[in-house]
């Protein structure tokens, strides 16, 4: 955006007035200006005119975070392991995209969700949910727009040595699980971090899925132990969360979630929140990310 405001220029009337004066001469038969030495003749000048201001929509898109929807409060993020130089922190994932018609109807949710939880901030960007809200194209592209995560292991710090040993093994375990399947994100839930700093608005997966990212999960537990890194938890629950709040909130979130939750019976019923497909597994160390495998079919 800086670049482009560079390009086009403010259009403040003091630039206009700065380019034509360079424009002039007081004599330009001549060729030299009052009170200076003669020039060398040289050929005609064209004088370049600046261009017009861009339109408005350009410099300020409809998806546009302006200061008044960054009202970021400070929200005391707490490390799940400490900062030591030298560690780089490991995650193994399944990435979720979300399609267009199933963001409507999670929008919606959202949107019945926040007004009773002012507290709920969208994962990763760290905006108040209930911002994004007031605009329905926000709401869809900042809070469900971006790429979402199944964690197929715990976040936890390992050493510099021991990166390309994990990414190869991650690699030789997972890339005979890689076949194509499909997975339902089929009900709302509600979870805490182990040192309940932080509670979780979720989608889960029960059914579709399931067993084939249980086994994916195992096999990721297998490295884990071979680097003397935790395992993940005993009875895991796949799952992509949409929406944080500070502390353990998770009885008054369970209540608005379950209060809604009860206005839908009676409606048609749906087969599952919303569904995608396996693409793969990726490992993020650090800054960087690793492709383990991707779907057979792709």
């Amino acid at each position: 955006m800086e670049a482009l405001v560079a390009c086009y220029g403010d259009g403040s009337d003091s630039d206009s007035d700065s380019d034509s004066e360079s424009c002039s001469h007081s004599n330009p038969t001549l060729g030299y200006s009052e009170g200076r030495a003669p020039l060398p003749p040289r050929a005609t000048e064209v004088c370049v005119q600046p261009l017009p201001p861009p339109p408005i929509e350009l410099l300020h898109p409809p998806n546009f975070l302006g200061p008044q929807d960054m009202q970021i409060h400070q929200t005391n993020k707490i490390r799940s392991f400490p900062h030591v130089d030298g560690n780089y922190a490991l995650h193994v994932y399944i990435p979720i995209n979300i399609s267009s018609p199933s963001k409507k109807e999670l929008a919606a949710f959202l949107k019945k969700i926040s007004s009773q939880e002012p507290s709920l901030h969208v994962v990763d960007v760290d905006v108040p949910l209930n911002i994004l809200c007031k605009n329905d194209e926000k709401l869809e592209q900042v809070a469900l727009g971006r790429e979402f995560h199944i964690s197929l292991g715990r976040t936890v710090p390992i050493r510099v040595h021991q990166i390309d040993s994990v990414v190869s093994m991650l690699r030789q375990k997972l890339q005979t699980q890689q076949n194509s399947y499909w997975i339902d994100f089929h009900n709302w839930e509600v979870f805490v971090n182990d040192d309940r700093t932080r509670t979780f608005l979720s989608v889960e997966v029960v059914h579709s899925g399931l067993v084939e990212i249980h086994k994916q999960i195992e096999a990721v537990n297998t490295i884990y132990k071979l680097h003397n890194l935790p395992e993940f938890y005993e009875d895991p629950r796949p799952h992509i969360s949409l929406a944080w709040s500070l502390g353990d909130t998770s009885v008054s979130l369970k209540k608005v979630v379950g209060e809604e939750m009860k206005k839908c019976v009676g409606k048609p019923l749906k087969k599952c929140i919303f569904t995608c497909k396996f693409k793969g597994i990726e490992c993020k160390i650090g800054n960087k990310t690793y492709t383990i495998c991707k779907d057979s079919d792709r």
